[in-house]
């Protein structure tokens, strides 16, 4: 049975076989007696992102009245749809991003409370408009095409597919920005995420 905890670039929760190299969650969104989604997407503005292994602790993925696992194909992934790292279980990434962050040593719900503005409209996933071509962003950041999402790295474009990413290729423009412009500077101020082994940086 394939649940329905996968998430998008562009936030949504799907239903599909990918592996991804990261779990997280955004509060408690299921039903433990039939391991499915509520009609809500998050009790928490804490959208995180955790380790799949930590202290060999194993969970039961949506089978207990604890948070929603949720999983992610990479980092990149994780941060456009707006979580951040975890403080507990990645607590030297949560440090670096927090440090990177553009404030003065924000708290974690200061972060989440900032995050929380740039990743919703009207409940909805926020795009953010472009303020110059997809190569001069940092790497990590996603933007949108249509109904596609692509991860910028080494200003290549690496479309996200349910399989992982397509071979790299130039990108002249892109309709919107998917990652929050928090998460943004951030990136540009050190941030490193971590991508999934799929990206390939040489072109076709």
């Amino acid at each position: 049975m394939t649940l329905q905890n996968r998430v998008t670039p562009f936030g949504e929760i799907v239903a599909i076989a990918q592996r991804g190299l990261f779990t997280g969650n955004r509060g408690i969104i299921h039903d433990p007696a039939t391991r499915t989604l509520l009609k809500r997407r998050w009790t928490s503005k804490a959208w995180i992102i955790c380790a799949c292994d930590f202290k060999g602790v194993r969970r039961e993925v949506m089978t207990g009245h604890s948070w929603t696992e949720l999983f992610f194909l990479d980092e990149a992934v994780a941060l456009a749809a707006g979580h951040r790292p975890c403080f507990f279980c990645r607590r030297p990434q949560a440090e670096q991003f927090r440090a990177c962050f553009p404030a003065e040593q924000p708290s974690a719900p200061e972060i989440d409370a900032r995050l929380h503005a740039e990743r919703l409209e009207n409940g909805q996933k926020r795009l953010h408009p472009m303020d110059g071509p997809p190569s001069a962003l940092p790497d990590g950041a996603v933007v949108a095409v249509g109904v596609d999402a692509y991860t910028m790295r080494n200003g290549r474009a690496h479309r996200w597919t349910v399989d992982g990413y397509a071979p790299a290729q130039y990108l002249d423009h892109a309709d919107s920005l998917l990652t929050p412009p928090s998460t943004i500077m951030a990136l540009r101020a050190g941030y490193s995420p971590v991508f999934h082994p799929s990206i390939d940086t040489r072109l076709p």
